[in-house]
């Protein structure tokens, strides 16, 4: 019994890594700033929302997971086999614009994050970016995984930052009740923690991952069990970031607009122990979704074409996913340095392109998902399909109202 058990117990930590390392990218740049303004301005009002997200990001991440270890392919390819070139194309062009977008962001992330050391963004931006680069082709999928795991235990420290608040625990825990509050900003914020938490480019690493790490069907219940650690991990984090936020700022009615404003913030109100904790998660978190995002685009585009892919690969056979993997690099390196950027500009551009093509990749995944010619005996169940259609419907309505609210100039 006891054998069987640790033998169940190495299998599982054989398959850990692709739906982890997705969850916890998540919480990149962007994310962090969310949450930082989601507490400092509606205090815990919004941890309620955060738990239904959560169950939503399990949802949407498994569905992804087993359709990688089933097929064998990835999300790219799969689209292309069912729905033709033409609307992979415009799948592929938005992809490419929100990812760039989205990884300027969290270049830019990494440069607040070491000027709030004193070190300026020309230093640290290009020396980030070679090493991003060069980390991620050093040549072993096995490895590249071991650091992006190790990158995780970092986050930690916005748990202890959530704790050096002092927070009023009887608060905390009334913030799970559900409440709403007919202000355009406050729908605005609970939008935007949804966009920030289930994104496009998380389907197309996870997928694309799984299929790199040769993940076997025999093995897909561990594979499920992470997704749902791995979800429970990344709003984990957001609830602490929200804490730390709310106890102090929103305590003292201090308005933010960026992560790297609360982590100054933070300082003459819990100490500059927990300001220095917020301001290095930030640079972790910023560095890992520089990796993890450019990959996405990789493996999102040389599978949709067939072309070779995957990190165990040399660039002689698969030239063309690392040179995309490097131009994303590049290019959102080199933009970040550009003196007078708009980081909230830039974040604006990254959510209303993936609110463009967010409903379009789940509604792919919800007829890949339940064609029998593909999955098999391996399609949703009724209960699952109630639960992905709801969880779907309710994020295009709200990625919909969000784009309305954009453009309205609000």
């Amino acid at each position: 019994m006891v054998k069987k058990f640790f033998k169940k117990i190495l299998i599982f930590f054989s398959v850990v890594g692709p739906a982890f390392i997705t969850s916890t990218a998540d919480n990149d740049a962007g994310g962090i700033a969310t949450y930082a303004i989601a507490g400092a301005q509606e205090g815990y009002g919004l941890l309620w929302a955060l738990f239904l997200i959560t169950i939503s990001l399990a949802v949407i991440q498994e569905m992804s997971s087993r359709m990688g270890i089933v097929t064998g392919q990835g999300l790219g390819g799969l689209i292309r086999e069912k729905f033709g070139v033409r609307l992979t194309l415009l799948v592929l062009f938005l992809l490419l614009i929100a990812n760039i977008f989205v990884t300027i962001s969290n270049f830019s992330g990494v440069a607040a994050g070491f000027e709030l050391f004193g070190i300026p963004r020309y230093i640290t931006v290009p020396i980030c970016a070679f090493f991003i680069f060069k980390t991620v082709t050093m040549g072993k999928y096995s490895k590249i995984e071991k650091i992006f795991l190790f990158s995780a235990l970092f986050y930690t420290s916005y748990v202890i930052s959530g704790f050096l608040a002092k927070p009023e625990w009887k608060e905390v825990w009334k913030g799970f009740i559900p409440s709403f509050k007919a202000t355009t900003d406050y729908i605005v914020l609970m939008i935007a923690m949804i966009g920030t938490t289930i994104t496009p480019w998380m389907q197309f690493y996870l997928q694309g991952s799984i299929v790199d790490k040769r993940v076997k069907i025999s093995h897909l219940k561990y594979s499920t069990t992470e997704v749902y650690l791995g979800s429970f991990f990344t709003d984990f984090i957001a609830f602490f970031i929200i804490v730390a936020t709310s106890a102090t700022l929103f305590k003292k009615g201090i308005m933010i607009n960026s992560a790297e404003e609360a982590a100054l913030a933070l300082a003459p109100l819990a100490g500059k122990y927990c300001s220095f904790l917020f301001a290095l998660g930030l640079i972790n978190a910023s560095v890992l979704a520089s990796s993890i995002v450019p990959l996405s685009t990789s493996y999102a585009i040389c599978e949709a074409f067939g072309w070779e892919s995957g990190l165990d690969k040399k660039f002689k056979d698969a030239p063309l996913f690392f040179s995309i993997l490097a131009g994303v690099i590049v290019i959102s390196s080199l933009i970040v340095l550009i003196p007078s950027l708009s980081l909230i500009k830039v974040m604006f551009i990254s959510q209303t392109t993936n609110g463009i093509l967010l409903p379009l990749i789940l509604i792919f995944m919800l007829i890949l998902i339940n064609d029998r010619k593909i999955m098999g005996d391996y399609r949703n169940s009724f209960f699952q399909n109630l639960i992905s259609f709801v969880t779907a419907g309710a994020l295009i309505i709200l990625t919909f109202l969000l784009l309305y609210l954009g453009f309205k100039g609000i």
